[in-house]
């Protein structure tokens, strides 16, 4: 996982490791607040030895810093748990009051501390008291030598016992701080591990990656578009609008040595929105001055008529099964340049009319009036009509729905056409969101901001026209600056 997918993923799932973030905190406090207080008393202790036995005062403090290590093991020992036990009656077994008891020397002293620790502070407190003076004795009767009447070591208590003010635990700072540490880990692993494992096509480095080709434009997320799917049907400056001007610009600098003059539009399944595309670009060539047609090749769930509300019960089948002339289905649409050829009748073997050499005849005879042919196809992973089709045209266009369609699709898509020997120009990301981790303006096509048009423009406006489903009588635009004027075809 690169940075940029694992910070997409803290954007895209910011609840998962908000929501995470909170349970750690509510378990911590949980925890904190069902613990039981544990109360402390201390009581230190001093290591003595006798100079003069030893040969000296170094010597004897070094022989006590070696005494001491053991006396914290004896201090927790069962002979003086049950000591205590006897000096103090306490309602407490001999091994109870050992494991209440911890005690350590100090790093290179002869100082012995002693602790106490209890839900009872003032059995905590009473335990410490008792430990303080049989701990003493303890020491001296091992200290002793048979025959002996003073211990060769003994301890002396420097500091008395005593409680502390406040209960040693629950930490509710520690508890709490760590307990919300881990659920931020958690959360943010969660977040990274599900956009590692999300397979579906997000971002033009997704796409070049399954194809091999770039991303010839990025369509934004439009509220609108279910509504009103054309372009001309919005604001003519919308950035919707503007993304498919780009388009059309970029189109025509695939190769400025072999110009496009037939396009097929297709995708890997159905619903990415190829037919909307299709329809919106050849809307583009058309403000531009292009003679353009638009051809609905999907012969089995046709929509660019449904679109641009024209009547498709005779169309390219029936042209090509000789049951109609080309010139009497043609059907000019808006006020521009663009002509649409309906799908007409839909025919039970749609790939064999497409793969047909009447096909080919047609589209000969279609160059010969129009400068630019957009045709829409059915997508490439169900049926074969796309990839037969696309031996026929200058290029191929695949639509990508963002969130969508699958690398593995979108893979499986490109190699098909490949397989047929079709030229892939690039890949369109559809429907990609305006704001947020996989947003238009986060891959570096936003930064050109249009203003949205809510009346006329004037004559010399740049891209000026009619909005609001008024197309321009001559159909004409001047080209518009973009932010991405650059073509991003294939590495």
């Amino acid at each position: 996982m690169n940075y940029r997918t694992w910070v997409r993923g803290l954007r895209k799932y910011w609840w998962v490791v908000l929501i995470c973030t909170v349970v750690g905190a509510g378990v911590g406090t949980i925890i904190t607040v069902a613990t039981t207080p544990q109360y402390a008393s201390s009581v230190t202790f001093f290591v003595r030895t006798p100079t003069d036995q030893l040969g000296g005062a170094y010597q004897g403090d070094q022989f006590a810093q070696k005494r001491v290590n053991s006396y914290a093991q004896l201090a927790k020992s069962g002979r003086l748990g049950q000591m205590i036990a006897d000096d103090t009656q306490i309602d407490l077994s001999a091994d109870q009051i050992s494991s209440r008891i911890t005690a350590r020397g100090d790093l290179n002293t002869v100082l012995l501390n002693l602790t106490v620790t209890d839900t009872d502070p003032e059995r905590s407190l009473e335990i410490a008291e008792s430990a303080s003076v049989q701990m003493v004795d303890l020491v001296s009767q091992i200290e002793t030598a048979p025959g002996a009447t003073d211990p060769g070591v003994s301890l002396e208590v420097t500091s008395a016992a005593r409680l502390e003010a406040s209960p040693v635990s629950p930490d509710a700072v520690l508890n709490i701080g760590l307990a919300t540490l881990i659920g931020l880990i958690v959360g943010t692993a969660l977040a990274g591990l599900r956009e590692m494992t999300d397979t579906s096509v997000r971002t033009p480095e997704d796409v070049e990656d399954a194809t091999g080709s770039g991303v010839l434009a990025v369509i934004p997320f439009d509220a609108e578009a279910g509504e009103s799917p054309l372009i001309v049907d919005t604001h003519s400056r919308s950035i919707r609008a503007e993304a498919y001007r780009q388009l059309r610009t970029n189109l025509a600098f695939v190769d400025v040595d072999r110009p496009i003059r037939r396009v097929l539009l297709t995708s890997s399944v159905a619903e990415e929105g190829k037919s909307s595309t299709a329809v919106n670009l050849a809307v583009a060539f058309a403000e531009s001055g292009e003679r353009t047609l638009l051809i609905e090749a999907d012969l089995r769930r046709p929509r660019v008529a449904t679109y641009l509300g024209l009547e498709s019960a005779v169309g390219l089948s029936d042209v090509l099964a000789n049951r109609a002339e080309l010139d009497d289905v043609l059907q000019p649409w808006g006020r521009g340049g663009l002509t649409v050829l309906p799908c007409g009748s839909i025919p039970p073997n749609p790939s064999e009319l497409l793969a047909s050499s009447a096909m080919s005849k047609l589209l000969d005879e279609i160059d010969k009036t129009f400068s630019m042919v957009v045709i829409d196809t059915a997508p490439l992973l169900p049926v074969t009509d796309a990839a037969v089709l696309s031996t026929k045209v200058d290029g191929a266009v695949v639509v990508v729905r963002h969130g969508r369609t699958t690398r593995q699709q979108l893979h499986t898509s490109a190699e098909s056409l490949r397989a047929v020997d079709a030229r892939v120009l690039g890949t369109i990301l559809n429907r990609v969101p305006i704001s947020g981790a996989d947003s238009y303006s986060y891959y570096g096509y936003g930064s050109y901001q249009p203003h949205e048009n809510t009346s006329s423009h004037s004559a010399g406006d740049a891209g000026g026209e009619v909005s609001s489903g008024k197309h321009r009588p001559d159909g004409g635009e001047s080209e518009v600056a973009t932010s991405q004027v650059a073509v991003r075809s294939g590495k």
